[in-house]
């Protein structure tokens, strides 16, 4: 599931939904991205400050050890830092070190780190500089495993691996041309597959323009089609390992990544580096630069500002049908009128306690799981839930100085 801030509350409902069908919530599988820190420096959707979103997250992590063996908690990702703007290397660095604190903070609720690190997995985004993808996630690969090994003591050789997931990279779609960006696919899933990655999606041709159209999802998944049973790529584990120029790639990446890491620890860590504006300034200041090329003709976009068509007609493209909008809130209605409310204001009285107790340790403040769960069983909506926490918590404001 790729929900971030209200992510304990979708488990929850995964949870219930398990006992009311009469299966043992433990025999749960499933992934939840509950990648909240990147939501304040690429995505936007975040509702509380940084620390008592990092605790939801963490009690999260804690809470699937524990009650939900077969449930991924996490699923750290770079993808969003580097389609707000970032260069490939701050997508290593900033992911990295929002996953040590998430790690971290986990630690911190009694956890061993090889009960929570061999269940995270991850998110990132391939682009256009072909060999330079490549080489990015054998770097990640080596650093991941350093980072557990030297930094975390982590003894399971699970706990090593970078199971990643890729998404091509949307933010290098045009909405000129956008067939085009067939191509640029093509080129994005073949670097992440010569790299290594574990689970690849594409972008489609169309989504410059809106929501995909069928015809653009079919052939987004017959691109990978192609590359997974025609290419021969598959049948070799890191086919470039050797090249001259993919390990020297290799090695600067991992270095410029290690130098942004110690910059975040200087600040003091993850949450610092958000809180102080660190992030945001960097990435702004990468996505100027990269458009600045653009638009001085240093960079070639194909069909925007070099090869470009005049009189380029509109695309086709999806429209979601109103019904379903209509539907999804009639259901909503019908919920809260026939649920118990004294029963759902007395589950979100005992998570505003629980909330309240954020300013104590970690491990005496009190998991928040459990009061969400039994907010759900009373058929608390995700917005009373959230807004409990968002009364206690506040809503975040980003620092002026970004």
């Amino acid at each position: 599931m790729t929900i971030n801030a209200p992510a304990p509350m979708l488990v929850a409902m995964y949870i219930v939904a398990a006992e009311r069908q009469g299966h043992d919530p433990a025999a749960v599988m499933g992934t939840a991205q509950n990648d909240v820190l990147k939501e304040y420096v690429a995505r936007g959707t975040y509702i509380y400050p940084p620390k008592p979103s990092l605790r939801l997250a963490a009690d999260l992590m804690a809470y699937c050890s524990e009650e939900l063996p077969r449930f991924n908690a996490i699923s750290i990702s770079g993808y969003h830092i580097r389609d707000a703007g970032s260069t490939a290397v701050q997508e290593m660095a900033f992911t990295f070190a929002n996953a040590i604190a998430y790690i971290e903070a986990t630690m911190e609720r009694g956890v061993s780190i090889d009960d929570v690190a061999p269940r995270i997995s991850w998110i990132f985004n391939t682009q256009n500089n072909f060999l330079e993808e490549v080489a990015k996630y054998r770097a990640l690969r080596r650093m991941w495993a350093k980072l557990l090994k030297e930094r975390f003591k982590a003894e399971d050789p699970r706990s090593w691996m970078l199971r990643t997931h890729v998404q091509t990279g949307g933010a290098t779609l045009t909405a000129q041309q956008p067939e085009v960006n067939i191509i640029r696919a093509a080129l994005q899933g073949l670097a992440s597959v010569l790299g290594g990655v574990q689970s690849l999606a594409l972008s489609c041709y169309d989504e410059a323009l809106a929501l995909p159209t069928e015809e653009a999802q079919r052939i987004a998944v017959r691109t990978q089609q192609v590359i997974g049973y025609e290419s021969g790529v598959p049948n070799t584990a890191d086919p470039l390992a050797g090249s001259y120029y993919i390990e020297h790639l290799t090695n600067e990446l991992e270095k410029k990544a290690w130098e942004y890491m110690d910059k975040v620890e200087d600040i003091g860590g993850a949450v610092e580096a958000i809180e102080t504006g660190y992030y945001q300034r960097e990435i702004q200041e990468a996505a100027y630069a990269y458009q600045r090329e653009i638009d001085e003709g240093k960079r070639t976009i194909v069909g925007v500002n070099q090869f470009a068509n005049e009189n380029e007609e509109p695309q086709i493209i999806f429209r979601v049908n109103p019904a379903v909008e209509r539907a999804q809130i009639k259901r909503l209605d019908d919920a809260r009128q026939s649920r118990d409310s004294a029963a759902v204001e007395a589950s979100l009285a005992r998570l505003r306690e629980v909330c309240s107790n954020g300013d104590q340790p970690a491990g005496q403040a009190g998991n928040l799981m459990p009061p969400i769960v039994d907010a759900v069983r009373t058929y608390a909506s995700v917005g009373e839930i959230c807004g409990v926490m968002r009364d206690v918590f506040g809503d975040y404001q980003p620092p002026t100085a970004v």
